[in-house]
């Protein structure tokens, strides 16, 4: 397996690391990847969650594993057989993932994905986040950000950071949010109208909030139609680094302050956003962050502008 893969940032590609699970195949963004290992000695945990196999401790770091088999919905069976441990980083977490076989390391494009429609997700309840069709077989990037929350309710948006925010007042401030989960998107318009910030404009990729901003480009209204830009980083089409890259080479966009909130800030994705111009960086689980993180950004210079 091709591990040393190195993507420049901004190109809207990604790594999909592909494995097995019951004979089908699923990827993973190899940006949540932290390492691959041999299956290891798992302590069961009394009282878990029944996909929670228990903890492991390779490297003094303790571990969760989930056994993804019963996470998935698959029956359990004695000739199913978990070689390979996934272990995993995202929203703040490691956490590995149980599979078959581990096959190889695929870069694809974002705008190659193919995004699940109704009959494979239903409304607020799919993990499958993407397609990729292969000449033998098509691999399923599965959600595995929605899979922790469902196992884990409290690793979801942190909404009781939001009173400790005290009272609001409301405020008209255009902002562009730019993120292909519709669960999360109804969240986080949620946490920001209770915020204060009323004037929030959704967009399911980065190819759809390009288009806006250059509409409001053309009508000579950009800083009427998005003070503010927030976008995720993986998603179809055009993904967050992309869509960075386009407003800061562009000289009618590139004073907008841009946010990224998403579940991959680890230090390697921090010092690729800094490197594409962003002003702040926030992890998915943190709302509150995210809310004071745009009043230093454009709250506190309303009143001068």
């Amino acid at each position: 397996m091709d591990t040393n893969i190195l993507l420049e940032s901004g190109t809207n590609e990604l790594e999909v690391l592909e494995f097995t699970i019951a004979g089908n195949h699923y990827g993973i963004n190899v940006a949540k990847v932290r390492e691959i290992l041999p299956m290891a000695k798992i302590t069961p945990v009394p009282n878990a969650h029944p996909c929670i196999e228990g903890i492991f401790m390779p490297r003094d770091v303790i571990i969760t594993a989930i056994n993804l088999v019963r996470a998935l919905g698959f029956p359990e069976n004695s000739n199913q057989k978990s070689d390979m441990l996934i272990i995993t980083n995202f929203n703040n977490l490691n956490i590995a993932f149980d599979v078959e076989q581990v096959l190889g390391i695929h870069r694809v494009s974002w705008t190659d994905i193919v995004k699940p429609d109704a009959t494979v997700n239903a409304p607020g309840a799919g993990i499958a986040t993407g397609i990729i069709k292969k000449t033998d077989s098509l691999i399923i990037v599965l959600d595995f950000e929605r899979i922790v929350e469902e196992i884990c309710p409290e690793t979801s948006l942190k909404m009781s950071e939001l009173a400790e925010l005290g009272e609001r007042e409301r405020n008209n401030i255009p902002i562009l949010f730019a993120e292909d989960s519709p669960m999360l998107q109804r969240l986080v318009s949620d946490a920001l109208a209770q915020s204060g910030y009323i004037n929030l404009h959704t967009y399911a990729n980065g190819q759809e909030a390009w288009d806006k901003l250059q509409e409001l480009k053309k009508n000579n209204g950009v800083d009427y139609g998005a003070r503010c830009i927030i976008t995720d980083i993986e998603m179809p089409q055009m993904d967050g680094h992309r869509l960075i890259r386009l407003i800061r080479n562009d000289e009618a966009l590139k004073h907008i302050p841009i946010i990224v909130f998403s579940s991959l800030i680890n230090d390697d994705m921090k010092r690729k956003g800094e490197k594409l111009g962003a002003d702040a960086q926030i992890s998915k689980p943190e709302i509150g962050q995210l809310v004071t993180c745009i009043d230093n950004l454009i709250v506190n210079g309303v009143d001068g502008n």
